[in-house]
């Protein structure tokens, strides 16, 4: 009961004093109301008595009462939880700093906040006690409250002060000893927190762990006996949260005593710290799995792990290879091992998981690195192992079987090529075709040269020459290419290439104009059994091509006939050269029906205009006017723009003119000249007409006409063709110096003259093989802006070449497109479709790119290596327009056939679709195979490793994941793209995985 104050006295004073009698009444009136406040306030009516005392303090003019009343008033609201309660105890203390009550008025709302649970808010206060006012008894509690209160706040050095003053008080004492112990267990220093929870006998009633903390603690100090009996005693007095911890310690002590099978269902239980475990805690569990035999849980578990830097984590890293060996997933056990051989914690770990990453290297390839460097970088870190002699067998096969020779080749020359001379010289071999495939003629020589020089193999060194010989007459070094192919034929040994090399020395020797040895060496191919059908049909027709040049025509015509007979590619060219073979032995009757006959069976063939010119010709010449007349008609008219038109027309028009036909004949040379003016044909024509207009008496009319003629000059004709002659020697001697300067000269004498056109020609072609190209271009396209010409397909071949090489593709298509259209050869067809494919997908008109690739898969005389091109731009193109069905087809229909780099890209978009299917296990097989067949691409290698981790983690494995994205991010900074997309993947896993896993940073804090 509150004290009240006493009002006797003044009762008795007010009989005798009338006046004051009224006013004490006041007062004990006032009196009373205090008095009835604070009885309110000691019966918990804390509400009502804060409005009394409330009362009180507006209507009491008394500075005692109304400083009780404050204090009073602010009591209840600390009681009532109202918010401004602090500030009613803090306008106290300060309006009556000399009252009694201001010290009881700071402990009482300390100790009321404090026993509430409301520890910051007592902190706050118990820092404002006044302790020299304190009793004994106050002081313990605020002694023993204010460290509890800092014990809370986790201010461990600052409680430890407080309870230490009262940790032998009768009291507090036992409390204090449980928290200082516990402030030692926070701070690891576990053998104080033993000592100091033994001389606890139980938890304070607030927090009921000390049997948990001293489980921890004996786990901690080693005590595993100990620490699983207190903490099964615990189990069933826990909740939830506290039972997962009790099973972590128990689980955790039998693992430290390699009871296994025991930890393993207490390690299982476990939930985490907030529902996350812990790189240890996984490793544990794992690690538990692994020696139970579960190594498909171990794997699960053991790629949980992720960022781990220390020697459990290597430990884990290490288990989780074996575990992935045991289930015969040793592509994946590379990973695991590599990250374990790169942690230089355990040197035993290290070292085996080191001989691992070799051997697994060298069993499955290795995306990372090459197997070379690999292997020797474990035989210098190790060079007395037990494995040596192993991993140098390895070592040696791995240069081979990594397929990346250019890497192999570079470690070679690093100082180890002494007693590796038989195994570089066989690198250098397989690097040479690599680079010939890609094109590399001239790298190829170089490597086949060091073959040559280092292999005492003589298969090796025949081989070598042969592909030394190829890369050569790729260059157009055709002598250095025979010399090589005779070298190879030379020797004894038996190759794969035998039977290749009479084919290529047929061509060698066809190239040098060495006919008849050219029909030896392809005879002697066609006589080889079993020889490829196409090269057999196109040496028949090299033979008959090599007789026809030195007038054999006779032999000529029986290997043309075999051509013909085998009904394959340039079947209607044997045909043609058959049949006008038989005009020069003299049966042009034969002739005749032959080339007939061609135009009946091919009609969609290139040579059908070369056959109606031919056949016009032929027909004249055996007095057949009339037939040979209609065929110039038919070519003109099928072929208004083939190279044999203007020279039809004019045959046509001097057979009229030798017929008496002057006027249909003059008529003729009109429309040559006018439509081929600046050609041959056209000063052919006008010279033509020039003849008729004299015979009819008309030479006004010429005149006339002649000069109505765009951009023909009246000259001296003589002085034209005098100047001309004399301009063309230094071309006829191969002088193309002297060609560029003389017709410069002509042109400039005659810039219009009859063989303007000729002279335009020959100066580009002089400048092409000076290497003056760009001075070349305006000569070019002066010829192919004239009328179809003899010269227009090459210019048009030529320029476009100019373009191309200079990656001018908006420039080369209408010139391809020219050539296309124009063309009488099929090869020019072909190379113009082919190159509109690739400047159409360069220029990024995709759709028109796929219209030609497809131009060049229906074309049956396209190379392979062509139609492989065109596949890769329909993939492409595809993929660029999001037509991935499409891109999909296209893609696979390469990997089918391609080799090198186009090989990779083909096996990483076959990855990419199997991982976009859902089709992780397949997804991640395409992609070894990629690193396997194909470790030199090294850009292709890069993006199917974060396809193969994207299907890991869908997987569930993360540390594979993880470890292939890091890898990326290290080892392919060149490929920027790649390592962003990488860093993408790697931050999502990193982000996702660290909710559950709280040895994982989050991306964002990194």
């Amino acid at each position: 009961m509150l004290k009240k104050i006493a009002i006797a006295a003044i009762l008795i004073m007010g009989i005798a004093m009338p006046l004051q009698a009224q006013q004490s009444k006041i007062y004990i009136d006032d009196l009373a109301m205090y008095n009835q406040a604070l009885d309110l306030y000691d019966e918990n009516q804390y509400l009502a008595a804060q409005r009394l005392f409330e009362k009180v303090s507006r209507e009491v003019d008394d500075e005692s009462i109304q400083s009780n009343a404050a204090y009073y008033i602010a009591n209840c609201a600390v009681r009532l939880n109202q918010k401004n309660a602090d500030q009613l105890i803090e306008q106290f203390v300060e309006k009556y700093p000399t009252n009694p009550k201001k010290n009881n008025a700071i402990i009482d709302v300390a100790d009321y906040y404090f026993d509430n649970g409301n520890y910051n808010r007592a902190a706050k206060w118990y820092t404002r006690v006044d302790k020299s006012t304190l009793s004994q008894k106050q002081t313990t509690r605020y002694y023993f409250n204010t460290g509890y209160t800092l014990v809370q706040s986790k201010k461990y050095d600052e409680a430890k002060k407080y309870l230490n003053r009262v940790s032998d008080d009768p009291t507090y004492g036992s409390k204090a000893k449980y928290y200082l112990g516990y402030i030692a267990y926070e701070g690891n220093e576990l053998q104080e927190a033993s000592d100091l929870f033994d001389q606890v006998e139980e938890s304070p009633e607030v927090d009921e762990k000390l049997s948990y903390y001293q489980a921890d603690l004996n786990y901690k100090l080693g005590n595993f006996d100990k620490a699983i009996q207190l903490a099964k005693e615990q189990l069933p007095k826990s909740n939830r949260k506290e039972q997962s911890e009790l099973n972590r310690i128990i689980g955790q002590s039998l693992f430290n005593q390699e009871k296994y099978n025991e930890a393993l269902p207490y390690l299982e239980k476990y939930e985490g710290i907030r529902g996350k475990w812990n790189n240890n805690d996984y490793y544990q569990l794992g690690y538990a799995y692994y020696k139970m035999g579960n190594y498909s849980m171990a794997i699960e578990t053991f790629n949980k792990i992720v960022d781990g830097t220390n020697a459990t984590a290597q430990n884990a890293y290490y288990h989780l290879g074996l575990s992935y060996i045991k289930v015969d997933r040793r592509e994946d056990a590379l990973n695991a091992f590599k990250k374990a051989s790169e942690m230089n914690l355990d040197e035993k770990i290290t070292e085996d998981a080191s001989y691992n990453y070799a051997k697994l290297s060298y069993e499955n390839g290795n995306p990372y690195d090459s197997v070379p460097s690999v292997i020797l970088g474990y035989l210098e870190s190790y060079p007395d192992n037990q494995h040596s002699d192993e991993m140098n067998e390895f070592l040696i096969d791995s240069y081979f079987s990594s397929k990346n020779y250019a890497e192999a080749l570079d470690l070679l020359e690093n100082g180890r090529i002494k007693g590796n001379e038989a195994t570089y010289a066989k690198v250098a071999f397989y690097h040479a075709i690599n680079l010939y495939n890609d094109s590399k003629y001239s790298d190829a020589v170089n490597q086949l040269d060091k073959t040559v020089k280092y292999t005492n193999q003589d298969e090796l060194k025949k081989r070598a020459y042969f592909w030394r010989a190829a890369s050569y007459y790729m260059v157009n070094n055709y002598q250095a290419a025979l010399d090589n192919y005779k070298m190879a034929k030379a020797s004894s040994s038996r190759i794969i290439e035998d039977d290749l090399i009479d084919y290529d020395l047929g061509y060698t020797y066809f190239k040098l104009k060495e006919y008849d040895n050219s029909i030896t060496a392809f005879t002697s191919f066609t006589n080889k059994p079993n020889v490829d059908q196409v090269r057999l049909n196109d040496a028949y027709l090299r033979i008959g091509d090599a007789n026809f040049v030195t007038k054999k025509y006779w032999p000529g015509m029986e290997a043309y006939n075999k051509a013909i007979s085998m009904n394959g590619r340039n079947a209607d060219y044997a045909a043609f050269q058959k049949a006008i073979s038989y005009g020069f032995v003299g049966k042009p009757d034969r002739k005749i029906e032959d080339l007939k006959t061609f135009l009946n069976k091919f009609k969609r063939s290139p040579y059908r205009d070369d056959v109606l010119y031919e056949l016009g010709n032929t027909y004249i010449n055996n007095n057949q006017v009339n037939n040979g007349l209609q065929t110039y008609d038919q070519l003109i008219s099928e072929f208004p723009r083939s190279s044999f038109t203007s020279p039809a027309m004019m045959r046509k028009g001097l057979q009229l003119y030798n017929d008496g036909k002057l006027d249909a004949a003059l008529s003729v040379f009109k429309q040559v000249a006018s439509k081929y003016a600046g050609t041959p044909q056209a000063a052919e024509a006008i010279s033509s007409a020039r003849q008729v207009y004299i015979d009819q008496g008309k030479t006004v009319e010429y005149a006339t006409w002649v000069r109505s003629l765009e951009g023909v000059e009246i000259t001296d004709s003589e002085l034209d063709d005098t100047a001309y002659e004399s301009a063309e020697q230094p071309f006829v001697r191969g002088d193309m110096q002297g060609t560029a300067r003389e017709m410069k000269k002509y042109l400039d004498q005659f810039p219009n003259g009859k063989h303007a056109v000729q002279a335009h020609f020959y100066l580009a072609q002089a400048q092409f093989s000076l290497d003056q190209k760009q001075e070349s271009i305006p000569h070019y396209e002066y010829v192919i802006s004239k009328e179809r010409s003899q010269f227009t397909e090459q210019a048009l071949a030529r320029l476009s070449e100019i373009h191309l090489s200079d990656n001018a593709f908006a420039k080369a298509i209408p010139v391809l497109k020219q050539l296309e259209q124009l063309a009488d050869f099929p090869q020019n067809v072909s190379y113009a479709r082919s190159n509109l494919m690739r400047a159409f997908y360069e220029t990024e008109d995709y759709s028109q790119a796929i219209v030609y690739a497809n131009q060049v898969l229906n074309d049956a005389t396209a190379e392979t290596a062509v139609k492989n091109d065109a596949q890769i731009v329909i993939a492409r193109s595809s993929w660029k327009q999001n037509k991935e069905s499409d891109a999909r087809t296209a893609y696979e229909n390469v990997r089918q056939n391609a080799t090198g780099n186009l090989a990779a890209e083909a096996t990483y978009f076959k990855a990419y679709f199997e991982n976009k299917d859902g089709n992780h296990d397949e997804a991640i097989a395409t992609v070894n195979s990629l690193s396997k067949n194909y470790a030199g691409y090294k850009l292709w290698s890069a993006k199917g490793l974060v396809v193969m981790a994207k299907s890991y983690y869908a997987k569930g494995e993360t540390l594979n994941a993880t470890t292939i994205l890091e890898a990326v991010i290290k080892n392919f900074t060149k490929y920027p793209e790649v390592v962003e997309e990488a860093q993408k993947e790697l931050d999502f896993i990193k982000t996702k995985e660290a909710k559950t896993n709280s040895s994982v940073v989050p991306a964002s804090q990194n």
